[in-house]
């Protein structure tokens, strides 16, 4: 049975972080349609419906979603270290020691309501957050200045390897209009010589019929006794497999999916034999260990900010806004150092939880001993 004071601190907890949530949300959206009006305005060149309502009612909610995620963790530290720090001021938390209770019996709601946000940010992450991100990431580039927008929208070589002995390069291709031109699939046997190679001058995916549409193709099977046999057409239409956001996948692919559908795209990249996936791993292994994280830095907010000192309320926000910097970065930095290959994607996504956690344990246990 939850008491008094377990419900009053569950109440400060929530209202607090319901509170900065709403107010990062509304400040942070302000400032970012301010910033990025010039470039709506300019998607309206391409689109005339990408005006600057179309993105407030079809993107901003999504893209708010995915802003709280990921600076869920700090907002509870910080929401945290607020409301903790003006019990301290007040001697509220003197007062339910000297009652008898002991630190961590005081810490027992924390505890409940720091698990209650980390399940709910679990099953969000993994489940609602690639939903949000679909809708979010159809307009986020309209929003990219020049150079960042093309490398989304824009036209440039790509290439996919269906197999371990099929692949499709493609010389130039749209990634808006789902187009391209010098279009070549290629196969080969176990000892790696061409079993048969087709070639196209342009072509498009099909979404309707959910295949891709070459024009002006030529054929080229060889025969085992290295005869060629050539067939040529005007139109052939062709299915390998996925649309070309699969086969054509960049950085932002693996924010579209829940995990169950994540973790089957990684494998079967990995069984066709491509190893640039520590993006999408990235991405997998934060999914958790960005939950797991609340706790922790409950706990680590909670010892910084339980005991009155001098400087009350304006120094335990000073150190903890350092430490959520600190934080942040070393997630981002570890992001960089994973998709650079020199450091394993898991380790990468937990090292800030193994720093963290042990310097929780420490502050928490010194704090529950005085």
């Amino acid at each position: 049975m939850l008491k008094i004071i377990d419900r009053y601190i569950i109440k400060k907890y929530l209202g607090t972080f319901s509170f900065m949530l709403i107010l990062l949300s509304i400040v942070v959206l302000v400032i970012d349609v301010q910033q990025k009006i010039p470039r709506i305005e300019n998607a309206t060149l391409i689109d005339p419906k990408l005006n600057l309502t179309y993105f407030l009612i079809h993107f901003y909610p999504f893209w708010i979603i995915n802003l709280i995620m990921t600076f869920l963790s700090i907002l509870v530290f910080i929401s945290v270290i607020y409301f903790t720090s003006r019990m301290a001021n007040n001697t509220e938390i003197v007062a339910v020691i000297s009652s008898g209770a002991s630190f961590h019996r005081f810490a027992k709601p924390y505890l409940f309501t720091s698990l209650f946000i980390a399940a709910l940010s679990l099953v969000v992450n993994h489940f609602v957050l690639p939903w949000a991100n679909i809708k979010k990431n159809e307009l986020e580039a309209y929003t990219y200045n020049q150079s960042n927008k093309e490398k989304v929208l824009g036209t440039a070589p790509v290439s996919a390897q269906l197999s371990k002995t099929e692949y499709i390069f493609v010389n130039s291709w749209n990634k808006r209009e789902k187009r391209g031109s010098g279009f070549i699939f290629q196969k080969f046997d176990k000892n790696r010589k061409m079993m048969y190679e087709l070639k196209a001058n342009d072509v498009f995916w099909d979404k309707d019929k959910k295949l891709f549409v070459l024009n002006g193709y030529l054929e080229k099977t060889i025969n085992k006794n290295d005869s060629e046999k050539l067939n040529n057409g005007a139109e052939l239409r062709k299915s390998y497999g996925h649309a070309p956001e699969e086969l054509f996948p960049n950085e932002l692919l693996g924010q579209n999916k829940t995990t169950p559908e994540l973790i089957k795209f990684i494998q079967r990249e990995k069984e066709k034999g491509n190893s640039n996936l520590n993006t999408h791993l990235n991405e997998l292994y934060q999914r958790t260990s960005m939950p797991v994280s609340i706790v922790i830095l409950t706990f680590l907010a909670l010892s910084l900010s339980s005991q009155k000192r001098r400087g009350g309320l304006g120094i335990n926000l000073a150190v903890g806004i350092s430490l959520a910097f600190i934080f942040v970065f070393s997630f981002e930095a570890l992001k960089v150092v994973s998709e650079n290959k020199s450091l394993s994607p898991g380790l990468a996504m937990w090292i800030p939880n193994i720093i963290f956690f042990p310097l929780a344990l420490i502050l928490y246990l010194r704090r529950a001993n005085q």
